[in-house]
């Protein structure tokens, strides 16, 4: 009889918490270390969104063409510290090199290799938990003050179409029948069908999290000082507070935590932290039907069960910059521009540490130094969209069988090699 595979998750965010799960349906005893609570992660200040066809880098040059504005204008969606400058630079001059059409074609076809698997691979680990509620059902939808904003857009719809991935136009009185709160305030939209919003961020990864102990699993409240070696291979873990595990496979999938194991696993990655700020409105008094994206304002609103979450702007801080929560304040106050009646009684700010890539893909991949070392970062805005798929492929590569998908453009060498992935 064989030997149980014994397996350490470092992260218990979405992607860990999903990593761990599917290693457990291999037959694994899988150990989850995170120091914070089940659900406080970077995906609970997320929009929520299941955005199965956000594909195209971030790069794309309407993107680029406007950073210079909004980096003049503290209450635009995107902000840069002076501190973070110098750090930062290198890595912008590689997201401004993923800005040709080649590569945006190049990125969005492999990004979608994986997308178009999400629901599938939630579904398996979904079953697991006893409310079926988590994952919501109806499609989310984008607004534009003027028709240039669609019209600027549609090279990228038509992308996504040609990838396999719907969307449709909407019109004022579409727009108001889908979202009475909006009627009068936008006459062009577009509705995707394929995506969908969770609930709950929080309660979602908490119910993946209880899901994941109840069948044995063992979740660890504090963080993994160092991988423990032996033969050119990882034997384990040492704990913050000197414990060891012993493991067969060790799965980096901390975010922007994993850099401090990029030594030890022998890889240079440009990882860094985008910081993305949130508000909630407990009673808002506004309801929303949909998670519904601002295009011209940089923000959304997702309706939770914990109240109307309103969320988007970005700013790039630098590493352990503090949160400037007067960017979830200028969310806010655009947001009663557009519905004055919200009601922001007990409002509640947060931030999320997005693990940003320049070309906006993530890393599924073996370390080549510690060969059963998996790593599974960098999702930068879809860490929670594409959770359950990396969890699957990371069971593949620890079972060293083949992956459903090509996952070389998600090796995490390409920016030691070229970036020829």
């Amino acid at each position: 009889m064989s030997k149980q595979q014994q397996s350490v998750v470092i992260g218990g965010g979405i992607v860990g918490v999903c990593c761990a799960l599917w290693l457990q349906k291999e037959g694994h005893q899988v150990w989850l270390i995170d120091p914070a609570v089940p659900g406080e992660s970077t995906a609970k200040w997320s929009c929520g969104q299941m955005a199965v066809s956000e594909i195209i880098p971030l790069s794309k040059p309407g993107i680029l063409k406007r950073i210079p504005g909004w980096l003049l204008d503290r209450t635009g969606p995107l902000a840069l510290r002076p501190a973070a400058v110098p750090a930062i630079l290198p890595w912008f001059l590689r997201f401004v090199a993923n800005a040709r059409h080649s590569r945006i074609e190049a990125i969005s076809h492999a990004m979608a290799t994986l997308t178009r698997e999400v629901y599938t691979d939630f579904a398996a680990l979904l079953a697991l938990c006893p409310d079926k509620a988590l994952l919501g059902q109806r499609p989310v939808i984008e607004v534009f003050d003027t028709p240039h904003g669609l019209a600027a857009e549609r090279e990228h719809l038509q992308l996504r179409e040609q990838l396999g991935f719907r969307a449709e136009t909407l019109d004022a009185g579409a727009i108001a029948d889908l979202e009475p709160a909006l009627a009068g305030k936008f006459s062009t939209g577009v509705l995707f069908p394929d995506w969908c919003a969770v609930s709950d961020t929080k309660g979602f990864i908490a119910a993946l999290t209880e899901a994941f102990v109840q069948q044995g699993g063992v979740r660890i409240d504090t963080d993994v000082a160092s991988l423990l070696e032996a033969q050119g291979r990882a034997c384990g873990v040492t704990l913050r507070d000197g414990r060891t595990l012993s493991a067969d496979h060790v799965v980096v999938a901390a975010g922007t935590g994993s850099r401090r194991f990029f030594s030890q696993l022998g890889v240079r990655v440009p990882l860094t932290a985008i910081s993305g700020y949130q508000a909630l409105l407990p009673e808002p008094e506004v309801a929303f039907r949909h998670s519904v994206i601002y295009a011209d304002g940089g923000f959304c609103f997702t309706p939770m069960r914990r109240g109307l979450q309103i969320g988007g702007t970005i700013e790039f801080a630098g590493a352990d910059a503090k949160p400037d929560f007067r960017r979830a304040d200028i969310i806010l106050q655009k947001a009663r521009r557009l519905l004055p009646q919200l009601n922001v009684a007990n409002k509640e700010f947060g931030v999320g540490h997005r693990p940003f890539l320049p070309d906006t893909k993530p890393i599924i991949d073996r370390s080549r130094r510690l060969p059963n070392v998996l790593m599974a970062f960098g999702h930068g805005q879809l860490g929670l969209t594409l959770g359950a798929t990396t969890g699957r492929l990371i069971a593949d590569l620890a079972a060293q069988r083949p992956t459903a998908q090509d996952i070389t453009p998600f090796s995490a060498y390409r920016f030691m090699e070229g970036d020829r992935t």
